[in-house]
């Protein structure tokens, strides 16, 4: 019944929005009604589904070279502080770069996606199995990485996608189903990079698109999940864990975030870790 109702998600979250604006324009709708409803809705919205008791499952990294883990549930679940969506264990990866600044900045200026290292790198597929989601013309947004931006993003950005659904809130993504029943999601795609259509089947390590900045991110990345759902507002996260990695001593200052907490899956990247991916 929770998978059901979570299922409708955007559907529940949009009728409150809706009650809402009706009492505005209505306002002598009685409050005996009105407040009830709203409580209803706004509940429905805000149920998950159950959480996956699935142990870790190995897979190949969805990336080659040398790479840094941000958001991630080796430092503590959830690790995007929601359960929402099927991301208890998801991650973000991007390419370490030098340049980056080390604060966020309170510029209103943005740059060009093209601009950074990791737009455009190879998204591989990281097991065995059938593509049975691609969304691929969400455009590639310029970064969202100051202050005023992420402001921007967080509020604005944010309502907008969380109402639209979540296909905008994954921007162009991929999702497959693997031979063990699990669903790998792969978000923030680059527009027209899909190399796979709906039914493809795919290899561990084949080349699904590549990396982009669509959706709700604040610069390109790659931001990849497993599922025990198609759906992401119906699924519940399932841990992964990746051994064809090799971690480095040192960690990026930039997204280091301290010590993993009790809930963190251990053996997976923290939070700013360095490692190389594919060397096994």
């Amino acid at each position: 019944m929770k998978r059901a109702i979570a299922r409708r998600q955007t559907w529940w979250l949009r009728l409150f929005v809706i009650s809402v604006v009706v009492t505005l324009v209505l306002p002598d709708v009685p409050l005996l009604l009105d407040l009830p409803i709203k409580a209803l809705l706004l509940a429905l919205a805000l149920v998950r589904p159950p959480r996956s008791t699935k142990p870790p499952v190995d897979l190949a990294a969805p990336v080659r070279g040398r790479w840094v883990a941000i958001n991630s549930p080796g430092t503590g679940t959830p690790s995007h502080g929601v359960r929402a969506y099927g991301q208890t264990y998801a991650v973000d990866l991007l390419r370490p770069s030098p340049d980056a600044p080390t604060r966020i900045g309170w510029s209103p200026r943005t740059r060009a996606p093209g601009s950074y290292p990791c737009f455009g790198e190879p998204v591989l597929a990281m097991a065995d199995g059938t593509v049975v989601a691609v969304t691929g013309n969400r455009r590639d947004h310029r970064s969202r990485d100051t202050w005023p931006t992420l402001i921007w993003m967080m509020t604005v950005e944010a309502f907008a996608r969380e109402f639209a659904g979540a296909s905008w809130i994954l921007g162009n993504h991929i999702v497959v189903r693997h031979d063990d029943g699990t669903f790998s999601a792969y978000a923030h795609l680059r527009r027209g990079s899909a190399r796979v259509r709906i039914g493809d089947r795919v290899a561990a390590g084949g080349q699904l698109a590549e990396v982009g900045n669509s959706g709700n991110t604040s610069e390109p990345h790659l931001h990849v999940q497993l599922m025990d759902d198609p759906c992401p507002t119906a699924a519940a996260g399932i841990p992964m864990h990746w051994p064809d990695l090799a971690f480095e001593d040192e960690k990026d200052p930039r997204w280091s975030t301290g010590d993993p907490k009790p809930t963190a899956v251990t053996g997976f990247p923290q939070n700013g870790q360095l490692f190389e991916a594919g060397v096994r």
